[in-house]
This record gives C-alpha cells, structure tokens and sequence, in this order.
C-alpha cells in the first residue's frame, strides 16, 4: 500500500486543483500496481473516466509497463515509447519509483499521447526539408522557372530539368523516356509552357488508349463522308487541333506499326492529311513523344520503325523513377499533403520512414495515390500508419504497429536535424565560408556546432 501521507494528499483540494490543470496525464500505483491516483488530464487525453482506472491493477490492464518497470529496476526511465492497448495508443512520458523510508512503494508516471510530440517532429522534419528545397532555388535563379512544376532538390534531375528548359526554347521534337507515373506528362507540359508555342494549344493523344482502328482519325481528322459513321461535317484530327502550339504522344510505343509509317510521313512532310480528304493541311505544330518503353529493343523485334525513332528521338530527356532520387520523397509529400488536406496536417516520422524505405514501383503517380489515401483515412491532423493503404502496412491485419525505437525526444531530433543540415550545406557547396553563409549562423557558432557533432572538415578536403 501507499504510505498514508500520499493519500491524504491526494484527498487535499489544493493539489488536485493543480494536478488536474496538468496536461499530462499524472498516474500513481502502489507496489501491488494498484492504481491509486490519475488526474483529469487522463480524461481529456484519453476520453475515458478515471474512475474506469481507480483501484485496477496496471499490470493487469497494461501488462509490465514502464511504470511496473521502475519500481524493480528502482531507477527512472524517461522519453519511453510505448503502446497502451487499453487505451489504443502510443505514450511518451517519464516514470519514476517512489520511495518511502529507503523503500520502494509505488511507482509514479507522466505521460501523454505521443500525438502533440510527433507533430512537434513533423513540423521539423518538414521545415528542415522545404529549407533545403528554398535554398537549392535561392542559389540557381534559373531553376524558378520550372520549381513549380517539377518539384525536386535531385541534382541529376535538376541536369535533366536544365536541359528540358534550353531544348523548349527550340522547335526540336523531343522523346521523354521514364517508367510509368514519373511525370513525362508534367516535363511535356513544362517544355510546352517554356517554348515559343507556350500561347497556343497542348494536345495530348495516349496512343495507347485509342483502338488500332480509330487511332488514324484521331490524329489526322476525317472529311465528311469518310467512312460509314462519320460526321457529315467531318472532323478536325489532333494534329490540326493543336495548331500552334504541341502535340504530346504518349505512350508512343504501343502504337501500331502501320500507323507508325503514317505517322512518320507527317514528321517529315510537316502536313496533314485528313481521311477521304485531296489536299494536305500544313501544320505548325512542336511534337513531344513519351514512352516507358525500350524502344530499341522493339526495333529489335521489328515492333517499331527505327527511322521513326531517329525522327522522334532528337533531343531525349530520362526521368529517372522515384526510388533513384529518395530524397525528392519528403518534399512531395509535404507538397502533396499540403495541396491534398491543408496547411495543418502533419506526417508522423514513422510514416515519413515508410515512405522513405519503400521502392515505389508506381512511381511519383503512386505516391500521390497513397498520400491522398492517408489524408482521407486519417484521424485528426496527423497522418499515422494507420491511414497508409494496406499493402505498405509493416504488419498484417487490425495489429497496432509499434516502435518503441521511434525517439521522439525533441532535443535529440532536433539535433540530428541541425547536423544533417550542416552536412548537406558542407557537400553542397565545398566551401566552409559558403556554407556558413548559407545556414545563416556566425563562424563561432559554425566550428562550436561541428565540435558538438564531430564534422571532421578536414577529412571532407574543404577551403
């Protein structure tokens, strides 16, 4: 039992007035692990009466929680991690033994849900990234132009947007190659906007999703009483549609080989011909072809024309997939979070490191499907495993996931963030002066910071 001076404390009015003005959640259990006091700040934490609590034995409730832990290990234990399945939670807190007369004789917890710590990280995590993003924009000007666009922080991506750029200033047909959902469509429209045909039309055809059979229409329009079910008016194609401006083919692998000859003729002979039409239509149109396929190997099997891949393949632009440039990951999912729920949602780390150790074999496309599956499910203003699809859940089934490795304690994450930061700043540049400039810090505050986290920058061979 607890000594009976505790308990008339618990019974004193002045300390339950200020016990229950805490925000945490104050437990005390006996030796027998009896609970025998909790404050109001458990009912607001936890929407249930402490009454539920009172008298009950945590073991059997919690089973050997820090709480029971320290009264045998007769130590503290602090930043502690773990879930509560009676309440179906994670908490975070500190737990200490209490002693009466050199004996331990209950046990002592300050806790809470670790929903307002996580967010606390999240804020970090997500300031640290959009910091970074904001100075890699701030030291290349150039990179505004499509920062909108194609968000990245890559620098072999930022190369291929580069080169995207200067080729849309030209009227070169240019062939974007990259796996399905890396955003050929997002570089099309972007050499599109950044050309001299950015006032007129962009056009796209997926020549994947047009039958054989109609393909040859759609691009090339028809004159009234071409073929039985034309109109009578006839019919403008793509191609005369997008007059001025581009004309996106998409997934131009797939397309027939006979079309592909057809097609070919109007690269060559810049005009058009409508079926059942006597004269050609000059066209002033810039083409942007995409595939995420290997078209040499088509060629190979005699599935694609190679003088139409020579005609098409001038200028070509690879989209490297998502799981080569992981660090783009945080930044698109703070971009996507903010675009999809709002300013306010937070990503929980844990999700952040799922996000992060997954191979996204769908690429960005898939990515924008899960994060906008996760601010549908969600619960609140966090975004916890929970609300991740299914397939991307570390355990199977209604199983809550726990991590108690997950450090949530503020001052250590805010460390680690701070030197990653200097690291990157150090990389970036191979410069201490310059790096130090652009954190932002003084030159004793730099050399106290890599004395604090042990940057040799002498190893790294910086001026």
């Amino acid at each position: 039992m607890v000594p009976e001076k505790y308990t008339e404390l618990f019974d004193n009015k002045l300390f339950r007035d200020i016990m229950d003005n805490i925000e945490d959640v104050v437990m005390v259990i006996d030796k027998d692990t009896c609970v025998v006091y909790v404050n109001r700040a458990y009912e607001k934490t936890f929407n249930r009466k402490v009454e539920q609590i009172i008298g009950k034995r945590l073991r059997d409730i919690e089973g050997d929680t820090t709480a029971v832990k320290v009264m045998q290990a007769g130590t503290t234990i602090t930043h502690q991690v773990e879930y509560l399945k009676s309440v179906n939670v994670d908490s975070v807190g500190v737990s200490f033994p209490l002693k009466y007369e050199g004996e331990i004789v209950g046990g002592v917890s300050v806790f809470n849900n670790t929903t307002k710590y996580v967010e606390l990280v999240s804020k970090l995590q997500r300031t640290k990234e959009m910091n970074r993003y904001l100075k890699e924009q701030l030291n290349d000007p150039a990179t505004m132009q499509w920062s909108k666009e194609f968000i990245t922080v890559n620098p072999h991506m930022k190369q291929v947007l580069g080169l995207a750029l200067k080729v849309a200033r030209s009227e070169a047909t240019v062939l974007i190659r990259g796996e399905s959902g890396t955003g050929k469509e997002v570089m099309a429209k972007l050499i599109h906007s950044n050309s001299q045909k950015a006032e007129g039309p962009f056009v796209k055809v997926n020549c994947a999703a047009i039958p054989d059979n109609l393909l040859e229409s759609e691009l090339f329009g028809y004159e009234g009483g071409a073929f039985t079910g034309a109109k009578k008016e006839g019919k403008a194609g793509k191609f005369e549609m997008a007059q001025g401006g581009t004309i996106f083919l998409d997934e131009i692998g797939d397309m027939d080989i006979n079309m592909q000859v057809k097609l070919l003729r109007v690269i060559q002979e810049k005009e058009v011909e409508r079926i059942g039409a006597s004269h050609p239509i000059p066209l002033d149109v810039r083409i942007v072809a995409a595939t995420n396929q290997n078209l040499e190997e088509l060629i190979q099997e005699g599935k694609f024309r190679q003088d139409l891949y020579y005609r098409l393949n001038v200028i070509e632009i690879k989209i490297s997939p998502l799981r080569h440039r992981k660090e783009d990951i945080p930044l698109l999912v703070h971009h996507l979070v903010k675009k999809i729920a709002g300013d306010n949602i937070n990503v929980a780390p844990r999700v952040m490191n799922c996000l992060n150790a997954y191979d996204w074999p769908g690429n960005v496309r898939e990515l924008q499907n899960v994060i906008e599956h996760a601010c549908i499910m969600r619960n609140g203003d966090l975004i916890e495993m929970y609300a991740l699809p299914q397939y991307m859940q570390p355990v199977s089934g209604n199983e809550m996931i726990r991590q108690e490795e997950m450090n949530y304690d503020l001052k250590e994450m805010t460390a680690i963030l701070e030197k990653d930061l200097i690291l990157e700043a150090l990389k970036k540049f191979s410069n201490k002066s310059k790096a130090i400039e652009a954190l932002g810090i003084s030159r004793s505050s730099f050399y106290e910071k890599i004395r604090k986290y042990g940057i040799d920058v002498e190893a790294m061979g910086l001026e």
